[in-house]
């Protein structure tokens, strides 16, 4: 864990982290790829997300490769589509607080609108800090997010666009972070 949990010192990773994704982006290290944009991403609970952004650190090597899923639900937003796209648009301020943490390789934004629940598919190079991330990240969602709905889930040793090609290499964990395999096209067009 990166801190005993004290909001200064939560304050600090993040304002680290800030300052270390603008040399990243004066650098030029920094994308938002479109290649999945709005693709549907079905996960074991039964729920649908859909990729409404994605940010990757070029140019950096991964040997350790984990896969960090992140699920929450924000109090303030409700179930208003003006206030949900208001926020989709919005939060590419927030790529400070992630992108220059160490080990993170990319994130995959998803949401979905049914049941508002917004979640985050990153890969980290190493499970230590995507814990330690992930933990930390977790106490600044729980003050904007509905009771008890921040969780999140690691699975080491997996890439995240390996498992988006083949839903079968992660059959273990919670529903909510677990992908399964796309809906048949024809299913779709019906």
């Amino acid at each position: 864990m990166l801190d005993d949990g004290q909001p200064a010192t939560t304050v600090g990773h993040f304002v680290r982290s800030a300052a270390t994704t603008a040399r990243l982006l004066a650098a030029g290290q920094l994308s938002q790829p479109t290649t999945h944009l709005a693709r549907p991403l079905r996960f074991a609970d039964g729920t649908t997300s859909y990729v409404f952004r994605e940010t990757v650190a070029d140019g950096v090597s991964t040997a350790d490769p984990t896969v960090l899923v992140v699920r929450f639900s924000l109090r303030m937003v409700g179930t208003s589509p003006w206030w949900h796209a208001a926020f989709r648009r919005e939060c590419v301020l927030h790529t400070p607080l992630f992108a220059g943490f160490p080990g993170f390789r990319s994130k995959l934004w998803l949401t979905d609108l049914q049941t508002g629940v917004y979640r985050g598919m990153y890969e980290w190079d190493g499970a230590g800090l995507a814990a330690d991330y992930a933990e930390t990240l977790a106490r600044l969602l729980r003050i904007v997010s509905v009771r008890r709905s921040v969780r999140h889930h690691i699975v080491a040793g997996v890439r995240r666009d390996a498992l988006l090609r083949d839903t079968t290499l992660v059959t273990d964990g919670p529903g909510w972070s677990r992908l399964i395999p796309p809906e048949p096209a024809a299913s779709r067009s019906a």
